[in-house]
């Protein structure tokens, strides 16, 4: 066997917390642990055929019980050794190895030594590959064919065999050809010349399309509506993937408990098959509550009320109440639909929001029209025109302002698994602005970015950067612009270390009263452990400023736990100021995701 390669490493911490966070890396090294009691050490053999064959030789249960080895069950494993070891290689073309097996006592442990020479393989003498029927037509499947992986002089690999077959049949069953099956498909293989004939040959058979569909047991749901979720039109080349990503789009609705895709083959006409999709609607009325924390907010409780199907015509109505120490939010949303893509649609919205922080005070009541289109691949376009009152209080000034704000955003989001995120990335541009021709009560132009990147590393590492930018170009002094269309930073989100909305420009008395600029960044390597947590260290800087010539970054680092749910990620960091006079710490704890 192989010798076991250590993983050393150094990082310097607190000794307490060193151990907490070390520990599961040593214990899955598997060092302080007792030696085995037996051993295989395998020669001769890399790649694949090595992998094969150790799994092969793999110790049964029972050969070793509390810590002895059964004397008589080892001789018999030995003795059957050779002949395991021939199975394991015939699947790569070597049918005639020589093995040799010897077993010496080092200390307490037996080691079963096992050389292998292979070898010459069987190569690869005539091979045909053909398709006939209907689909000979098809470039794709004549390509496969053409493109063989096992070529004349070629080593045996039976896998390699078996995946190219297997292949061939699914391009087939993906272009529509649903009978296709190999009429020929035979491996003859000659020992006495260590030489294989290759013969397959599929025959496709007719193609198929789709018919209409017909939908079963959800009435309550207009049928222009169901047909939304659909991946296929009439006419279009028939395909299994089609299917499982419609029943995909009918679940990720969740207005559906059970749904069924079948198709009717014994009423095929001209080749088309009709499909019946069978539903089971979910009740359509849900109340959910809910119950939280986070540094920025405080404790909070939630209530959703939905109705997912108001007026029987797909629309939906939301009702939600969010009740934290620091912000109140209540609010009303009635969604339309799209009459054609499955995730656009138009929206209403009245919202209240109440925030108290130690920066400002403000309620806002807020009416908005939005329509957003979905660009297919993660991209998303909408346009939005909000309408709001705001009375606000920052750094002892109070005002009241009603804003007229249209605006545009574009978002694009890509990540690899949403529970817990290995690789992608995000980013959104909006762009909003009102000005008193409008109706507002005060002038503005702003720009904002924000995105992530996750990149993963070696060592089960990850790295994600966050960035985070605002701009703002208005007529009106800031005493005019509402504390909402002001920048802050600080909190669990923006530079941690510091409160939420805590840093910014301030006045004369040393109040922070917010920007017209923001620039915000972030970097977070994580290093995870198991299948639900990590350890992270992580530098935050960034601020929000009036004059792009003087910008006071501020910073933070620290360290952090992560322990991943479907729901999201359950941060805990405990980050250190950076660049101050009297650095302080401070624990932040969220709940999901930053992009």
């Amino acid at each position: 066997m192989e010798p076991k390669r250590k993983l050393g490493f150094s990082i310097k911490l607190p000794f307490a917390v060193g151990l907490f966070f070390l520990m599961p890396l040593y214990l899955c090294t598997g060092q302080g642990l007792a030696a085995d009691p037996l051993s295989l050490e395998l020669k001769g053999l890399e790649g694949e055929i090595r992998t094969n064959v150790e799994a092969a030789l793999a110790f049964p249960p029972g050969l070793v019980r509390d810590g002895q080895v059964d004397r008589r069950w080892m001789a018999r494993f030995v003795e059957q050794i050779p002949q395991q070891v021939e199975r394991a290689m015939q699947p790569f073309g070597y049918f005639e190895p020589t093995i040799r097996t010897h077993v010496e006592k080092i200390d307490e442990t037996r080691l079963i030594e096992v050389d292998v020479e292979p070898g010459e393989p069987v190569r690869v003498a005539k091979l045909k590959v053909e398709i006939t029927g209907p689909g000979t037509a098809r470039g794709a499947l004549t390509r496969l064919a053409r493109n063989f992986p096992l070529r004349i002089g070629a080593r045996l690999d039976q896998a390699a065999y078996e995946k190219a077959k297997k292949e061939l049949q699914d391009q087939a069953l993906n272009l529509g050809y649903l009978d296709a099956d190999f009429s020929i498909h035979e491996i003859r293989i000659d020992l006495a010349e260590l030489s294989a004939e290759i013969a397959l040959e599929l025959e496709t058979g007719p193609r198929y399309y789709f018919g209409e569909a017909h939908f079963r047991g959800a009435k309550d749901y207009p049928d222009a509506f169901l047909r939304r979720f659909l991946t296929f039109q009439p006419g279009d080349i028939f395909s299994y993937a089609s299917l499982g990503q419609t029943q995909l789009q009918f679940l990720d609705s969740d207005r559906f408990s059970e749904i069924r895709l079948l198709p009717d083959r014994d009423n095929t006409v001209d080749g088309r098959i009709p499909i019946d999709v069978v539903l089971k609607p979910s009740p359509s009325r849900r109340l959910r509550p809910g119950i939280g924390y986070g540094t920025d907010t405080g404790a909070r409780m939630s209530l959703l009320y939905q109705d997912l199907n108001i007026f029987n015509r797909g629309h939906e109505l939301d009702l939600k109440a969010n009740l934290a120490q620091d912000a109140q939010t209540a609010g009303a949303a009635y969604i339309l639909p799209d009459p054609q893509s499955l995730k656009s649609f138009t929206a209403l919205r009245l919202t209240y929001e109440r925030e108290d922080v130690d920066a400002f005070l403000s309620s806002k009541i807020t009416g908005e029209l939005e329509r957003a289109w979905d660009l297919k691949k993660g991209r998303k376009f909408s346009v939005y025109l909000q309408v709001f009152q705001e009375d606000f209080t920052v750094g002892g000034e109070s005002n009241s302002l009603h804003m007229v704000l249209p605006g545009i955003r574009f978002s694009h989001s890509h990540f690899r698994s949403l529970v817990r995120p290995e690789h992608g990335y995000s980013y959104t541009l909006e762009l909003r602005g009102g000005h008193q021709y409008l109706g507002s009560d005060t002038g503005l132009l702003q720009m904002l970015a924000s995105g992530n990147v996750l990149l993963d590393l070696p060592g089960r590492f990850s790295l994600l950067a966050r960035v985070d930018t605002g701009w703002t170009l208005q007529n009106e002094p800031l005493d005019d612009v509402p504390a909402s269309l002001r920048f802050f930073a600080g909190g669990d989100q923006s530079v941690r270390g510091y409160a939420y909305q805590s840093l910014g420009p301030e006045d004369s008395d040393g109040d922070v009263i917010g920007g017209k600029y923001l620039l915000v960044g972030s970097l977070e390597l994580e290093r995870a452990l198991g299948e639900k947590w990590g350890v992270a260290a992580f530098y935050d800087a960034g601020n929000a400023f009036d004059e792009p010539g003087h910008i006071r970054l501020a910073q933070g680092a620290g360290l952090g736990l992560r322990y991943y749910t479907p729901v999201g990620p359950v941060r805990l960091d405990v980050a250190r100021q950076i660049g101050e006079q009297d650095p302080s710490y401070r624990i932040h704890l969220s709940i999901g995701y930053g992009w």
